[in-house]
């Protein structure tokens, strides 16, 4: 739809917004949608997310006697909707500048008239914050990155170190600045972020200022290329920054001095956010960094992953809850880093903390049981590949050595007595070529009508043909000869291939045969595969001492 024939039929509302209007759930909604032939039509929008005119949906919902009266705020925040549709942070920010007595700013005529009115018996301070809270959860459910989601912020501030009276806390890529004013209460905080939009930084800027957060300061621009704080040393730095932007000044910042555990690959993004974020910290200050889970292992940034461990300089990694990020099903890391008290000390750390809360909730409790917890000595994290990921770590020193490789060894040896007894009984025969004379081609059976095709390999179509014998001397050394191109394609070739004359009752006793030896094939490729599982556990659990040698 266009933004003129929007406009023509005023604010329009998503099918969540409408359950707030009835004060029923979505699935109500999604319920009047299907059952009532004269539920509003959508006026914009898309198949899986549609619009409906307010206007509409309202006097329908009058007329089902299903509505309420739409409060003076919905009518601001559609009406806000209709103005700025995408750039809605801009509204945000100039409905915020209004209610902090900025006369030089000017909002549309329906707009401003709406906020005078809500001003009349809300204070600025509520105004901002239940308009705040529309935009991100609208946000969020749209799967927006342009927020943190609401998961991530229960877990920075879960797993954030409290703070003394007086201490800095500083976020680079703050946002509306929903993560960086969460964590921290102590009096005397004191807040500092940067934003490179400069709607956003501005209207988290105001919004921090109708909060009272007196202690609050947060500029616009790009913090790798442009930090407008090159001084501040903050006790925390929390920080969730862009994630796969493959762009973010490489060859311009190549000698930059924040990149002290190594220079980021221009697919390392997160990793020179991450070090900038450390070159903001005091000593002793902490670093609280969302991450997606690939940094952990990717091979471009082991040279820094292996940097952040031999300095003692991660402390934790927690890999949090499956759905803890609501814009994509992607894993999400919590790195949580400390720089030592001493230049070039490492405080004496000899461990990192792994946690694994992948199997929990999102919504659920934060705090790790003793199976998802694990201190990892530095020495074992400084391999080839400098793996952080909490589950590959968890899984090894929890798991159950003597009692898996009992029951591999077992299901191995079973695996073993049933194939001895599945080879077939194979008698001398009439001697190498004696089947070679009176043969039929497997084009002619398909002209017979007596084979069919149900996939790769044709299939008996007769009484008159075993499937088994049929399929048997087609695997045989002559056949795939005849299938196989001179680059060693396998390709089926049902013009060459070609199968000896036999009655139905000498077919089945060769088919018999056959079935047997594929089944003994199939047997060996599980007895492979048991053979590969028993030796990685034996070797594992001894190289760990959770198994031993015999004496």
């Amino acid at each position: 739809m266009t933004e003129n024939a929007a406009s023509s039929v005023g604010p329009l509302v998503t099918g969540a917004e409408i359950a707030r209007l009835a004060g029923v759930t979505r699935a109500a909604v999604s319920n009047w949608r299907r059952r009532y032939g004269d539920f509003p039509a959508p006026a914009g929008g898309a198949a899986n997310s549609p619009l409906y005119a307010l206007a509409e949906v309202q006097e329908w919902l009058d007329k089902q006697r299903k509505g309420q009266e739409v409060s003076p705020e919905v009518e601001l925040w559609q009406a806000m909707r209709a103005v700025y549709g995408e750039q809605m942070v801009v509204g945000l920010a100039q409905v915020a500048a209004a209610l902090a007595g900025d006369a030089g700013s000017l909002l549309p005529e329906g707009i401003d008239t709406r906020v005078q009115v809500l001003a009349r018996t809300e204070s600025p301070v509520d105004l901002v914050n239940a308009l705040t809270e529309r935009f991100l959860d609208s946000a969020r459910r749209a799967g927006s990155d342009q927020v943190t989601p609401e998961r991530v912020v229960r877990a920075v501030r879960h797993f954030a170190p409290q703070l003394s009276s007086g201490a800095t806390v500083f976020d680079p890529a703050c946002g509306t600045g929903v993560l960086l004013l969460s964590v921290a209460t102590a009096p005397g905080t004191r807040w500092c972020g940067q934003e490179m939009d400069a709607d956003s930084a501005r209207f988290a800027q105001l919004r921090a200022d109708l909060l009272g957060r007196s202690g609050v300061r947060i500029v616009a621009g790009d913090s790798l290329r442009a930090d407008e704080w090159p001084d501040l040393k903050a006790d925390l730095v929390v920080c969730d920054p862009p994630a796969g932007v493959t762009e973010w000044g490489r060859e311009e910042l190549l000698l930059d001095s924040r990149w002290e555990l190594g220079t980021p690959s221009k697919a390392e993004g997160e990793l020179a956010w991450l070090q900038h974020a450390y070159a903001h910290t005091a000593p002793g200050g902490q670093v609280l960094m969302v991450m997606s889970a690939s940094v952990a292992y990717r091979k471009a940034g082991r040279r820094i992953r292996a940097e952040l461990v031999r300095r003692g300089i991660v402390r934790q990694m927690i890999a949090l809850p499956s759905g803890t990020a609501t814009s994509h099903a992607l894993p999400v890391h919590l790195w949580c880093l400390r720089r030592p008290e001493s230049a070039g000390g490492a405080d004496n750390n000899h461990t990192v903390r792994m946690v694994d809360l992948t199997d929990n909730s999102p919504d659920g409790s934060l705090e790790p049981r003793p199976d998802q917890v694990a201190d990892v000595p530095l020495i074992e994290l400084l391999d080839d590949v400098i793996d952080l990921t909490p589950g590959s770590h968890l899984r090894s020193r929890h798991r159950d050595y003597p009692s898996e490789y009992a029951a591999l060894r077992k299901q191995l040896e079973d695996q073993i007595r049933r194939l001895a007894a599945l080879l077939p009984e194979l008698a001398s025969g009439a001697g190498p070529g004696t089947l070679d004379r009176a043969t039929t081609s497997v084009a002619d059976l398909a002209r017979a009508g007596l084979v069919a095709y149900n996939g790769p390999e044709p299939v008996s179509a007769s009484e008159q043909l075993d499937t088994d014998y049929l399929q048997g001397f087609l695997r045989s050394s002559a056949n795939a000869r005849r299938s196989t191109s001179a680059s060693g394609t396998y390709r089926f070739d049902a013009k060459g291939s070609r199968i000896p004359r036999m009655g139905i009752d000498e077919q089945r006793r060769y088919g018999s045969a056959f079935r047997a030896l594929s089944m003994f094939e199939e047997g060996m490729r599980k007895a492979d595969e048991l053979s590969r599982q028993l030796a990685e556990v034996a070797r594992d659990g001894l190289a760990t001492g959770a198994l031993a040698p015999e004496e």
